[in-house]
């Protein structure tokens, strides 16, 4: 399974991470359309992404989060309802909630954050998801 891992010492808090985010998805670089976070945190930088942990899953009432074929955590629009109560069930904080949309979105480890860092605070690494939740 494939996530993104973050390295908050690498991380300057230029959120371009953010800007290309929610420009992928949402064709805009409002950053509360980004399944990524940056949030500054005792002089530095904490990184906020979702690492496919798939505990939102158990809690969805209409089965509209899974696992795709990769183990990634993927939101089916097309049974969501909006309810949210993965976003906030989600032990990261890593489901979001975008004002105007009608369900969740968060990281699908896509890797666009990861090309777009230039101080390489973020890496697209490998889990096994077997042990997961």
């Amino acid at each position: 399974m494939k996530f993104v891992h973050h390295y908050h010492s690498k991380c300057e808090g230029v959120r371009a991470c953010e800007r290309v985010c929610a420009k992928t998805f949402f064709k805009t670089e409002d950053s509360a359309f980004s399944s990524i976070r940056i949030e500054p945190k005792g002089g530095r930088h904490e990184i906020n992404v979702c690492n496919q942990c798939g505990a939102c899953i158990s809690v969805c009432p209409v089965g509209a989060l899974s696992r795709n074929k990769a183990g990634t955590v993927m939101v089916k629009k097309d049974i969501c309802v909006g309810c949210f109560v993965c976003v906030g069930f989600c032990p990261t904080g890593s489901m979001r909630r975008a004002e105007g949309q009608r369900e969740p979105f968060k990281c699908v480890s896509c890797g666009a954050c990861v090309k777009a860092c230039p101080n390489k605070a973020l890496v697209i690494a490998e889990a096994d998801c077997s042990t997961e939740a």
